[in-house]
């Protein structure tokens, strides 16, 4: 049952900033980034077709590799409302990051065992990681509002992702390094340093992410200990009762999932216009050390000049990027481009969930998070449709990149219909 309206009297709406906390949950970001970096989007594909189903079809390895990919991602959207619910009621937020950090932490680990030849043994240890990846993140958000003031988290959210793009990209330039020149670390291929890579990205993962659970401090549990299927359903119906909530998961949707498709596809348009694999790699790279730098700077844009000015910012960058990647020929125009993503990437996810952060109520930022979550899941379904469509239709690559303006430009017309959010928290 919803409680009636009340103030939030958690006292960190007043006091000041805890840099300790602050920093240990920020490293959270840096600690499981190397998944999404070395695991995620770099080896693991390769590795799947590679050695794993090496004997298998082209077409039946991709096929089962999308299949797992999604039905972890399902598991994650379904989930993530309740078990954000769960975690609001039971105080229980760092215990579930620590059950899903273990998830992920585990399998990227067992990777390493997986023989040449056992592609579902892979798969399904890859799927299990994805879930330990994505699941924890609705937690991690959540855990904002118990590190930042309100005044404090657009700068604060910008350091997870600002750490986030370092420390991937740290790691997964070393272990670029270990597959190109296995030799020089002792390795007898380039197949056992990937394997070894996924186990220093457990590694890793595990190392950075103990602060978190030493020195972070989560508020109490909200009132009521009902975590049924109703309680959830009620938690919903207050969500989209919530002023701007609802409007802006709505934009957020449309504008992030134009960032993720960018992100997903860039090396996929890049090799259609023959550009070579070692350069579309260093262009990651590139994204990954400029979006430090930029993210930190953006959170304290956002500061100076509002949040919601801040993302038009971002927005407009890439809508510039996106009528760039028309007309670009060469690798070096490349390079500026994915120069130019690495400027605004972080700070769009960073302050679009700081943003939020101050349109929810602080006690149940589980549920709410498990919302935002769910709707980023959904991310990069519409505008890889769109581009796909487009380019069926069109014939042309380049017009189908084109066609992601419309999702910058609905996203940031609905966005002007949220009211910027002050600073103090949402009252219940």
């Amino acid at each position: 049952m919803i409680s009636p309206p009340c103030e939030d009297s958690h006292p960190m709406t007043t006091v000041t900033l805890n840099t300790r906390a602050t920093w240990s949950w920020a490293l959270y970001d840096w600690a499981n980034s190397t998944f999404a970096t070395t695991v995620l989007a770099g080896f693991f594909p390769v590795l799947f077709k590679q050695y794993w189903a090496e004997e298998m079809a082209a077409a039946q390895s991709t096929f089962w590799l999308g299949l797992f990919s999604s039905a972890a991602s399902l598991l994650v959207m379904l989930m993530s409302p309740w078990l954000g619910a769960v975690a609001d009621r039971r105080g229980a937020k760092k215990r579930l990051l620590l059950l899903f950090t273990l998830i992920g932490v585990l399998p990227t680990l067992g990777l390493f065992w997986a023989g040449e030849g056992q592609w579902l043994l892979a798969a399904l240890l890859f799927a299990a990681a994805s879930v330990g990846f994505f699941g924890g993140l609705t937690f991690y958000d959540a855990l904002l509002v118990d590190v930042a003031a309100p005044e404090e988290s657009d700068r604060v959210s910008a350091w997870g992702y600002a750490l986030g793009y370092l420390g991937g990209g740290l790691l997964f330039a070393l272990n670029v390094v270990m597959a190109t020149q296995p030799e020089w670390f002792g390795l007898a291929s380039a197949t056992q340093a990937v394997k070894v890579s996924f186990v220093m990205v457990a590694a890793w993962w595990t190392l950075f992410a103990l602060p978190l659970f030493f020195w972070v401090k989560e508020r109490p549990a909200s009132a009521g200990t009902d975590t049924s299927f109703a309680a959830l359903v009620a938690i919903l119906r207050q969500a989209v009762k919530t002023p701007g909530v609802l409007t802006f998961l709505i934009a957020y949707w449309l504008y992030i999932d134009g960032v993720h498709t960018i992100i997903r596809m860039a090396v996929d348009f890049g090799m259609a216009l023959g550009f070579a694999s070692n350069s579309l790699i260093v262009a990651l790279l590139l994204v990954q050390f400029v979006a430090f730098p930029a993210a930190v700077a953006f959170g304290y844009l956002g500061e100076h000049i509002g949040t919601k000015r801040a993302i038009y910012l971002g927005l407009l960058v890439y809508a510039l990027v996106t009528a760039g990647g028309y007309a670009m020929q060469t690798e070096s125009q490349f390079f500026l481009l994915a120069g130019a993503i690495g400027l605004v990437q972080g700070g769009v996810q960073a302050l679009s969930r700081s943003f939020y952060a101050r349109l929810i109520p602080a006690d149940q930022a589980g549920a709410y998070f498990g919302l935002f979550n769910m709707i980023g899941k959904f991310a990069a379904v519409l505008g890889p449709l769109l581009v796909g469509v487009v380019a069926l239709v069109s014939g042309s690559n380049r017009l189908s990149i084109l066609s992601l303006l419309v999702l910058f430009v609905l996203g940031a017309v609905l966005l002007a219909r949220v009211r910027e959010p002050g600073h103090k928290r949402q009252p219940r």
